[in-house]
């Protein structure tokens, strides 16, 4: 089990804010080799989901109230750290960001942009794919729904 905090971006300590940018360009940066500009200026309309274990950040994913990032409420940004993904903590982090839409912004309609290669991932949390698969910074995705 992780740790779960729930922030918005003026609730992040420097060193949180520091970990949740490492986190995010280990994975999506290097690990997955795509140069792409993570820092987005969406982070400031975010509330971030943190999964701590042992004091270290090992998950983490923002959401997004309606009209922020899509017409309805999103999550974005779902990562685990390497080391840590055997243990299924993505799905600890998921739910803890569908519930934190629902607590936050009292919405239930969710829509996500994943990597096609999680869909299935998704689909075990209620995800439905609408739609056909596209690029996003050169990675195939596809958009997703959870009603």
């Amino acid at each position: 089990m992780i740790d779960i905090q729930i922030k918005s971006f003026e609730e992040l300590t420097k060193q949180e804010l520091y970990y949740l940018l490492q986190l995010r360009s280990e994975v999506f940066v290097v690990e997955q080799d795509c140069v792409y500009q993570d820092i987005d200026e969406k982070d400031q309309k975010a509330i971030h989901i943190l999964g701590f274990k042992n004091n270290t950040l090992i998950a983490y994913s923002r959401i997004f109230k309606p009209g922020d990032y899509f017409t309805q409420a999103s999550i974005g940004r779902v990562v685990v750290s390497k080391k840590e993904r055997s243990f299924k903590y993505g799905y600890d982090i998921m739910k803890a960001s569908i519930k934190a839409i629902k607590n936050h912004y009292n919405q239930t309609h969710i829509k996500i942009s994943a990597q096609c290669y999680l869909k299935q991932f998704y689909n075990n949390l209620g995800f439905k794919a609408i739609g056909s698969p596209y690029l996003e910074d050169n990675i195939p995705h596809i958009a997703m729904i959870r009603e």
